[in-house]
């Protein structure tokens, strides 16, 4: 009984010591955060309806570093944010006028323009971006 007492004795100083010199290790855990440079632009683009609507935003999405896009029918004018590491407005003007609709620096792609709907075969003249300026000058 002596050596069973002695035993477990041993075995737990050996326990208690073991835990004193053990170092706890700590997972320092690094978080980098990484600002995208995100800028806002807004320009005329010329259109009519709904579907205007929809070729003009997926063209300005499609656009790698775009990463918001909302054309106003009313105004005549979309309101775009992107990384500016990525790209920038006239890209994006350039992308829009290839679909096929004219922007305020950009005139679109006449070929594009003949292949939209009847609905979508906006007044060359109209004027674009109504709360900021019109730079109306470009026509078929």
């Amino acid at each position: 009984m002596k050596k069973v007492i002695f035993s477990v004795a041993i075995v737990a100083t050996m326990v208690f010591t073991a835990c004193k010199s053990e170092k706890k290790e700590t997972n320092k855990v690094e978080q980098t955060t990484t600002k995208v440079a995100s800028t806002d632009a807004s320009f005329g683009v010329r259109g009519n309806c709904g579907m205007c609507k929809k070729t003009i935003e997926k063209a300005a999405n499609s656009v790698a570093g775009v990463t918001a896009a909302n054309w106003d029918k009313v105004k005549k004018k979309i309101d775009i944010s992107f990384d500016a590491t990525k790209t920038n407005a006239q890209t994006v003007e350039k992308a829009i006028a290839a679909s096929g609709y004219d922007t305020e620096n950009v005139m679109g792609d006449l070929e594009a323009y003949n292949g939209l709907p009847g609905c979508c075969k906006y007044d060359h003249e109209m004027k674009m971006n109504q709360t900021g300026g019109n730079k109306d000058k470009k026509t078929h």
